[in-house]
């Protein structure tokens, strides 16, 4: 049995029906906050608790034969990690750590983490291998790096197995869009253009014109949430054959400007959306792009969705039926 924090998110839930397709017996634990009940794949227990709630995690881990922890339950804004700090730190490493703890106490062993390419920070060369250095810019991406080092510390000490998958930006839903991208505010830049789509928005702001990239705007290396959520479960696979813990990145080695989108979106909705100019927001990097051969090597793991079109279908198709 697995254990999954934060599996009525979007990442979360995503793996969550994809593992329990494939026969995997999954427990969830989600605390609700950006989470959808709905979101949770049918026959899948639901519980609603805090990861950092210590009772309830030895309640899971006395009363479950519980293998191994997938780990996505965290806040994820950036901007908000600037202002209120303290409840990235909280929640994304004093939570986590709980978690960690528990296990360790209760002799489980696998422990998949959802980690962040803001942990490298700044680009230093594209694109960014697992050798990159790690200097995160903000609390969101520090409280992910800590973790990273937790881990590395408690394998020394407790022979606790961890693999950290560090995305790049996740995007895309469901195909057959039972599930999608729901996430409020939504900060996302392929969902806030196909908002622009259906009229739920008036325009998307394009942050920056004058970059060195062929058009100016940023580029991004988007990665579709079926193939993030397939390299959770082979990472656990690898674990569970004995492999020694490691660190990937998860991305398409090919990126793609705001402009880009924004005319794939358009094409896919067939109509055309409205932008607006706007300044360059700090700590913007030109270009985002994840080397990803480590991932292809060691998990034999390769993105299916390579092509932007084929993420932007998928986005597309659920946000015409939101259900949540």
């Amino acid at each position: 049995m697995i254990l999954v924090t934060g599996g009525a998110g979007y990442i979360g839930s995503h793996y969550v029906l994809q593992s329990s397709q494939a026969g995997a017996e999954i427990i969830v634990l989600d605390n609700m906050s950006y989470g959808h009940p709905e979101a949770v794949a049918p026959g899948v227990k639901l519980v609603v608790g805090e990861m950092g709630d210590r009772s309830l995690l030895d309640k899971l881990f006395s009363e479950n034969e519980i293998e191994g922890v997938v780990h996505f339950a965290a806040f994820a804004y950036v901007g908000e990690s600037v202002t209120d700090p303290r409840k990235y730190f909280k929640n994304n490493t004093v939570a986590a750590l709980q978690v960690l703890d528990a296990m360790v106490d209760y002799g489980i062993k696998y422990f998949v983490f959802s980690s962040t390419c803001a942990t490298y920070g700044n680009p230093l060369y594209i694109p960014m291998d697992e050798a990159h250095p790690q200097a995160p810019i903000n609390p969101y991406g520090e409280s992910k790096y800590f973790v990273e080092r937790i881990l590395e510390d408690y394998e020394r000490a407790y022979g606790l197995k961890y693999t950290a998958l560090r995305y790049f930006n996740a995007s895309g839903a469901d195909p057959q869009g039972r599930i999608g991208e729901s996430h409020e505010p939504e900060t996302h830049l392929i969902p806030l253009v196909l908002q622009v789509a259906t009229g739920r928005r008036e325009s998307i702001g394009v942050y920056g014109s004058d970059y060195d990239t062929p058009d100016g705007t940023c580029i991004r290396d988007y990665i579709h949430i079926l193939d993030l959520a397939r390299a959770h479960s082979l990472a656990l696979d690898r674990l569970r054959s004995g492999a020694d813990s490691a660190a990937y990145n998860l991305g398409t080695e090919r990126g793609y400007s705001v402009r880009e989108v924004i005319e794939t979106c358009a094409d896919v909705a067939g109509v055309p959306i409205k932008t607006i100019e706007r300044p360059r927001r700090p700590g913007d990097p030109p270009r985002l792009i994840a080397s990803s051969s480590k991932a292809q090597s060691e998990l034999g793991w390769a993105p299916e969705y390579t092509e932007l079109r084929s993420i932007v279908d998928t986005a597309w198709n659920w946000e015409v039926k939101r259900r949540y």
